[in-house]
């Protein structure tokens, strides 16, 4: 299965406020390591607030929009209601990385020195999150 990697609303508008990545249709491209990542909206489900069961199982996954729709949940800001369960959630996107990871090297040529060391997608992220704002 291909990694996937959820970016919280709250964090993509700080970095592109910074100007460290670029949202453009359904891409995610993180500047620097011009890493992209096809994007979905989503959301992160925290926890069940009515202290109801959680009879979808939903609590500490990522879903998308369009299957939370499906299930005739409703969504606004950090609340969603689905039935008779009220969850707290983080808006933001699901994404999956553009091709592998052997191809995104190859594709840039020149390594950026402070991505030079990354061996995977997951390196890479932690790089670009380490990183100072």
């Amino acid at each position: 299965m291909r990694n996937r990697v959820f970016f919280p609303q709250e964090s993509l508008d700080e970095w592109m406020a910074d100007d460290r990545v670029d949202f453009s249709g359904d891409e995610l491209t993180m500047k620097g390591e011009s890493r992209r990542y096809r994007v979905v909206e989503a959301v992160r489900v925290l926890r069940e607030v009515t202290e109801g069961p959680d009879a979808n199982e939903l609590i500490g996954k990522v879903k998308s929009k369009a299957y939370l729709a499906e299930l005739g949940a409703e969504l606004l800001d950090t609340s969603m209601i689905l039935g008779e369960n009220a969850y707290d959630v983080v808006p933001g996107f699901v994404g999956a990385p553009v091709g592998s990871f052997e191809e995104h090297r190859k594709s840039l040529g020149e390594i950026p020195a402070d991505s030079a060391s990354a061996m995977s997608d997951e390196e890479l992220l932690a790089a670009f999150l380490a990183k100072p704002m």
